[in-house]
This record gives C-alpha cells, structure tokens and sequence, in this order.
C-alpha cells in the first residue's frame, strides 16, 4: 500500500466514524420550525373576505327615498370609497308593489355614488324576486377584506418552567401580530397587490440637504404652534 493510499484509508475511516456518531447524535429539542424565519413569521395575520350590505327600505306610499335612507346610503358610499373592492351592486327589487319607486331609488343611489366619486362603470345592477314582500327594500353591497389575528395560546397552556431548550415561546410575536391586525386600515393591502403612491421626491431632497447642511431637519413652527402644556388652569 502505498502512502497516498494509506492516508485515504485513513480520511475515509475517520469520516464514517464522524457520521456513525452523527446518526447516533439525541434528538433535538428545539423544534424545526423555529429554525425557519422568526417568531412573527410564526404567526402571521390572515385575511378574510366579507361582503357589506345595506337594505335602502323602500315604502311603497313614497314617492322618492326618504332623508333618513339618503343618508344611509352616503354613509354606505363612504365606506365603499374607503375600504371596497369590486364592483358596488345595486339589487333593485323585481316584482315590487311600487316598482316606480323602485327604480327611481335605484337612479338616486346612482347619482349619489357619482356626487361620491364612483364611477357608473364600478356599479353593477342586479335584480332579485321581490314578490309577496310589501315593503322589498334596494340592496347594495361590495366586498371588502378584514384581518384576522393569529390564534394566540393561552398563557395558563405554556409550562414555563420547561427550560430544556433556550427557544422562545409559542406566545412570543403572537401578541404583535394581533395588535398589528386591530390597527391595518386596509387589510388587503396584505396582499401586496396594491400600487403605491409616487413618493415625495422633492420633501426628500429638501430633507437630505438640510442633513448635509448640519441643520435640522425637523420641521419648522411658528408662534401659534407649540408643544408646551396649556397654563390655563394654573
């Protein structure tokens, strides 16, 4: 055997020794997930869809929709501009005992969703069987998604006490997540699909100058403008 040969020989018994004692290695207490990202990776925020409804009532002795529904419907439009996706639907009510009312409702939430700054083009109408209802109201309605917290565990579940690995709880970056959920505004834009605006070049630059002239960058008050507490009640 030559001498190259003997140092292989030698390499190749070592490495299986290191691989016997490898596969003879305890497990590990530390679970595989926490291997992978970080504790809020662990408890994302989900999102769900809803839809948002609004019966606009429709009393067959009227002529045209009372203040009180008008109102109701601005307010519905204000949501729809704020957090609906899809198209606004506008379900008039086929078979209704005044059906000229019915479709002059429908022509009045048209025109106060465009006063709203909705496009006809976002509405769609639609018609359900209204027949042996007197009072069938308008229905409108649009999609819209909501988050939702992880399931957070009890803190009476965690035996805290378990010190066999150094890993971090199950309930760690759970109670941010659900906080983090309860302030999105919009939770679709979990979904990453939404544009985002063109940022503020100019403020930034102003910003940036300001920084390499050693100068604040906070910005500027006036006299009418001050963070001191009010000594009225003194």
């Amino acid at each position: 055997m030559t001498k190259h040969t003997s140092v292989f020989a030698i390499l190749g018994i070592g490495l299986l020794t290191i691989a016997g004692c490898q596969s003879n290695k305890a497990p590990s207490n530390v679970p595989v997930e926490y291997f992978q990202g970080v504790s809020l990776d662990r408890n994302d925020i989900g999102v769900r869809e809803k839809t948002e409804y609004l019966e606009v009532n429709l009393d067959p002795r009227d002529s045209q929709l009372r203040l009180g529904e008008v109102a109701k419907i601005r307010g519905f439009l204000a949501d729809y501009n704020a957090s609906g996706h899809g198209p606004l639907v506008m379900s008039m009510p086929k078979g209704a005992i005044n059906p000229q009312l019915a479709v002059g409702a429908a022509v009045e939430a048209r025109e106060l969703a465009w006063e709203a700054g909705i496009e006809y083009e976002e509405i769609l109408g639609a018609a359900y069987d209204a027949r042996n209802r007197r009072n069938a109201p308008l229905i409108m309605a649009f999609k819209s998604y909501e988050a939702v917290a992880p399931d957070c565990p009890q803190l009476g579940e965690i035996d805290f006490s378990n010190a066999i690995s150094n890993s971090d709880l199950p309930t760690l970056g759970c109670a941010v997540r659900t906080n983090m959920a309860a302030m999105i505004a919009e939770p679709a834009d979990l979904f990453g699909d939404r544009v985002l605006d063109a940022r503020d070049l100019e403020r930034r630059n102003v910003q940036l100058e300001a920084w390499r002239q050693g100068a604040t960058t906070a910005a500027a008050r006036d006299a009418t403008e001050s963070g001191a507490i009010s000594s009225a009640i003194n």
